[in-house]
């Protein structure tokens, strides 16, 4: 396979790289701050094969390590080798058309698990885990990227696991769901965690209203939302070879409320206009009302509607809006107030304030003076309410990644420290590992770490100090 970027202005950094590799001596501009000693991970689509209609969302995994120590940095890239990824590797040819569904000409011998690792990848109890919402999640060997195989603690879990779970900063517990819990395209969820020791300490299932692609949940202190919004799943569709996941608005836009130690019977649902939201920047509680700031689009984007019509480019964009659940009334509708009319994904806190009141913020944003206002090229920093503290846009052409917030040390306040993300240098077509003083984004990068090559747009990643 090559490397499919044109020359054209409009070039992305979508498509995959057809290689793995090891750099382990970086050119580095500037110096890099001698506190950072770990790894950054990033996981994101890189398909080994191209396979015909398949979504962006469904290529396989491949792990990006920039390892940074004493002022140093390497860098090393794998494939994550899940079972589809070695079946199609050994095939020499693509065998799945995404969202596991296998292709027509695929050979009855083939294996039926079509999972991709390709989303997110954290570390917890010991654990390096790549994650993707299909399947279980994925073991890693730190270092070596090697896969170890699946990891279902056990056996004490089963069926799909969220690519973001949610570890609560003062007991170390990992919060996760799961949808399609029942099987593919229904609507059942799971709901589980794992203690700071990586033992199950809870898994159970329950009904949410619809079939729905739930991407991202929330957690507070006491209690577990989950937002069920119209990307709805419809087996009738899959098996018409249609995208089993489309932009259904009249479904309507709900949010189911747990306590964190009650039950599904206990569950309460909140209704608001239809929406759709990716991720959540945090959350907390005020008295009987639950705050959540997430990103928000008006309407999907990269989804059609169930007949096949697109949706309105106009509405594909997430802005910062303010969710409120007042737990103590009547009602059974939350409140949504837009706070910044900038476009932007990819929202991140101080870890440390994860569930809990928080007065950082950052995510990656689109130049809104620039033609191509989707494309996310600068990094805005917001306080506790949302407003922009900073922000530092790129050239442009070049794109970001999500920023990943990392603690000066263990006792530095709230915010004060680095963020990491991955630089695309359209005019280059190379990638850039930056580094900013995470409060004072707006001065840019404190320093930049070289790669040969590029980084394709990925998803998430997050950093793991050294031991």
């Amino acid at each position: 396979m090559r490397d499919q970027v044109t020359t054209s202005p409009a070039r992305t950094n979508l498509a995959p790289v057809p290689f793995e590799c090891d750099a382990p001596f970086l050119k580095i501009t500037g110096e890099l701050p001698r506190e950072l000693n770990g790894t950054l991970y990033r996981n994101g689509p890189n398909p080994q094969f191209d396979s015909p209609g398949a979504h962006w969302f469904v290529g396989d995994g491949m792990l990006h390590a920039f390892h940074i120590e004493n002022g140093r940095a390497s860098y090393r890239n794998r494939w994550v080798r899940t079972p589809k990824w070695q079946a199609e590797h050994d095939a020499g040819r693509a065998l799945f058309g995404g969202f596991g569904r296998k292709l027509p000409d695929a050979p009855p011998s083939t294996i039926s698990d079509g999972g991709v690792a390709n989303t997110n990848i954290i570390f917890h109890a010991g654990r390096l885990l790549a994650l993707e919402e299909g399947h279980l999640p994925t073991e890693i060997e730190p270092g070596t990227l090697q896969r170890t195989g699946y990891c279902d603690y056990s056996g004490a879990i089963a069926g799909p696991f969220t690519a973001h779970p949610k570890i609560d900063p003062i007991t170390g517990e990992m919060v996760f769901f799961g949808y399609n819990a029942a099987g593919p395209l229904t609507p059942a969820l799971s709901v589980g965690s794992v203690n700071a020791s990586g033992v199950v300490t809870r898994f159970d299932r329950f009904e949410a209203p619809y079939a729905s692609m739930v991407h991202d949940f929330i957690v507070t202190e006491n209690h577990l939302l989950f937002p069920v919004l119209p990307i709805t799943g419809s087996l009738e569709r899959a098996m018409r070879g249609r995208l089993p996941y489309a932009w259904d608005p009249a479904k309507g836009a709900y949010v189911g409320v747990m306590k964190r130690n009650g039950s599904a019977d206990d569950i309460r649902w909140f209704r608001a206009e239809s929406c759709y939201v990716f991720h959540v920047m945090n959350a907390w509680e005020e008295g009987d009302r639950i705050i959540a700031d997430v990103m928000q689009f008006e309407e999907a984007p990269l989804f059609t509607h169930p007949d096949g019509s697109p949706t309105d480019p106009k509405k594909n964009h997430a802005r910062l809006c303010r969710w409120t659940f007042d737990l103590s009334g009547n009602t059974d509708r939350f409140a949504q107030t837009c706070l910044d009319d900038l476009t932007g994904e990819f929202p991140r806190v101080d870890d440390r304030r994860a569930g809990l009141k928080s007065h950082h913020g950052w995510y990656a944003c689109a130049n809104p003076d620039l033609p191509t206002f989707g494309a996310l090229s600068g990094i805005v920093h917001v306080d506790g309410n949302g407003k922009r503290r900073g922000n530092y846009l790129l050239p442009a052409g070049d794109t970001i990644s999500e920023p990943v917030f990392i603690a000066r040390d263990s006792e530095a306040a709230e915010g004060d420290g680095w963020l990491l993300a991955v630089v695309w240098r359209a005019r280059e077509n190379r990638s850039d590992l930056a580094v900013f003083n995470a409060r004072y984004v707006e001065a840019g990068p404190v320093a930049l770490v070289h790669l040969g090559h590029r980084v394709p747009d990925g998803f998430h990643g997050n950093w793991v100090t050294a031991a």
